[in-house]
């Protein structure tokens, strides 16, 4: 089976897109090396007519896109048996468009949590094999299901339900925090997908890359204001596993497209946000999609493709760390203190070359081989994030943003999102 890399898609972000705005989506993901969207759908019934959107978008391209359901399972209700209906609905009514992911003979359904979902039976393996009779019988077509389940992997081997497994977690260093020792936050190890892997003994196994993670909501709200630690170029360090790993892996899930709430978005910002404007306006993450397509094209073919053109990738937060928010009634998120105030700088440099990164105390100059290159600098307050590359006395590459600067004062808000840019 060839290496398949997907971006998960939060339908439940759509609600005034057009089929326009669909198809420019599909485009751009797909100029970017991602061969589909793993449709994130929730219990909100206006939800079908965004996908069924979705699909005649698809229509009108002739590119190679596909898609499958991510049941959102946190948010479909699934005590009684008939609650299984929601899902049949979209598989009744999508099951058979040819856009749709088939995979080792059967359609590729996932879900995002589940393990709390039983359908009215005694056990999650008898619940999840009842909702596979269910749909298969909807598509008129075998199920082959994917879930991501937070669960012991342990459990796997007896669970006669799963065709294989899906990390959702795999993508951040989720078990760091405040009290984590210093040796084990920088660079930290991501190693969960191993346990994943040992247990499905050859079943099917999706492994999730995703560039950062903050989300900043009240008691009031969702109740979610926490950070993982996204430094360390931990995207492109996780794709670098993945592209080493790929002999183990069968799908990759890029954790996502446009789930603003999280702030781990590659693609624009547009549709409805839920609620997180505070801290993702302004905040474009278009550096991650490009890094993206370099390494999508490295997991899929198995070899790193060459450098045509040199580029820059910079990516940095707002403020401080230590900033105190001046206006906020949510307080600063869970391990904020796991974070350092740096600019992440990514180099691709077709030939060995210097690159210089510009601050308030001075210019830092580093000479690089050919490849690509991870580079960064502490910030300061009031500093820019210019980065050049030059090759002799020929400036090749430059990135310096007028929008961003490291915030001087005090925020309004509290903000660990990342601004990213790259060079043209």
């Amino acid at each position: 089976m060839d290496k398949l890399v997907f971006a998960h898609f939060m339908v439940g972000n759509t609600f005034p897109y057009t089929i326009q705005e669909w198809q420019e989506d599909i485009e751009m993901a797909h100029e970017n090396n991602i061969d589909g969207f793993a449709l994130n759908v929730g219990k909100e019934t206006w939800q079908i007519e965004r996908v069924a959107d979705c699909f005649s978008a698809a229509s009108r391209t002739k590119i190679p896109f596909q898609f499958f359901f991510s049941f959102d399972m946190s948010s479909i209700l699934s005590e009684k048996k008939t609650d299984v209906q929601v899902l049949c609905t979209y598989i009744e009514r999508f099951g058979k468009n040819e856009r749709m992911l088939h995979y080792n003979h059967g359609l590729f359904v996932s879900t995002f949590s589940g393990e709390q979902s039983l359908f009215g039976h005694h056990t999650l393996d008898s619940a999840w094999i009842f909702v596979k009779e269910r749909l298969s019988l909807a598509a008129q077509s075998p199920i082959h299901y994917v879930p991501s389940l937070f669960i012991d992997p342990a459990l796997y081997p007896e669970m006669r339900s799963l065709d294989g497994a899906f990390n959702w977690n795999g993508g951040w260093p989720v078990h760091l925090d405040s009290k984590s020792p210093c040796c084990e936050i920088e660079c930290p190890a991501l190693e969960s997908d191993n346990e994943h892997i040992r247990r499905l003994k050859g079943r099917t196994f999706m492994s999730a890359v995703a560039p950062w993670f903050f989300t900043h909501y009240g008691v009031d709200s969702w109740n979610k204001n926490w950070i993982y630690r996204g430094d360390d170029w931990l995207f492109v360090r996780r794709w670098e596993q993945l592209v080493a790993m790929r002999d183990q892996i069968d799908v990759v899930q890029v954790i996502s497209w446009n789930d603003y709430g999280e702030s781990h978005y590659i693609g624009p910002i547009k549709g409805t946000q839920p609620n997180s404007q505070k801290w993702v306006d302004g905040y474009p993450h278009n550096a991650w999609l490009k890094l993206t397509s370099y390494f999508s094209r490295a997991f899929k073919e198995g070899r790193y493709p060459k450098i045509n053109k040199d580029q820059i990738f910079i990516w940095a937060r707002p403020h401080s760390k230590h900033a105190c928010a001046s206006n906020d009634p949510v307080p600063r998120p869970k391990n904020w203190n796991l974070t350092d105030d740096k600019l992440w700088v990514v180099v691709l440099a077709k030939y060995p070359a210097t690159v210089l990164m510009y601050g308030k105390s001075g210019v830092q100059v580093v000479d690089v081989l050919g490849g690509l290159t991870r580079l960064s600098r502490d910030l300061e307050p009031g500093d820019g994030s210019k980065v050049e590359m030059r090759r002799g006395e020929v400036l090749v590459a430059e990135c310096s943003p007028s929008e961003f600067k490291f915030n001087e004062g005090q925020p309004l808000v509290y903000n660990f999102n990342a601004y990213t840019a790259h060079s043209s």
